[in-house]
């Protein structure tokens, strides 16, 4: 089995916590491996909808982000994902703390992936739970590829 660069981790991490839409969610990766990743959006006001409690698109958004992450640690190097499928489950409503989601790679195949990812609160509380297929785009890399390490040891 490949191991992944811990220097291109560290790119990656630094340069996705730092893209708008990250920024504009509070949501932060904090680590990704071979099948498995970790993140976690600090909760705000920004996140609630009329009814007091997260939004499920917040739930969506870190769905999405924990797979992708799990499951791109192992797509070759030039390559890159999208989601072509994304279900979920909400279990338990959250208004304030953080939402830590922990992704994980079920299958990868030449073209299309699968993962899950749970989402918890700072407690461990399930809060929800969801899947998504991703396709693999063999020519579409990551927007700062050129300045990143090799990704594989």
């Amino acid at each position: 089995m490949r191991r992944i660069n811990p220097e291109y981790v560290e790119a990656i991490r630094s340069a996705t916590n730092d893209c708008p839409y990250f920024r504009l969610q509070s949501m932060t990766l904090l680590e990704f491996d071979v099948g498995t990743s970790l993140l976690e959006i600090q909760l705000g006001e920004k996140h609630l909808q009329p009814f007091g409690v997260v939004h499920g698109g917040v739930f969506s958004t870190i769905i999405d982000a924990a797979v992708f992450w799990a499951v791109f640690s192992e797509v070759d190097e030039n390559a890159g994902m999208t989601s072509v499928e994304l279900k979920l489950n909400y279990l338990a409503p959250a208004v304030t703390g953080k939402l830590v989601a922990r992704g994980r790679r079920i299958k990868l195949g030449k073209t299309l992936g699968l993962g899950e990812a749970e989402v918890t609160d700072q407690e461990g509380k399930l809060l929800a739970h969801g899947t998504s297929t991703l396709i693999v785009m063999p020519a579409f890399e990551f927007s700062k590829s050129g300045l990143l390490p090799p990704k594989f040891l």
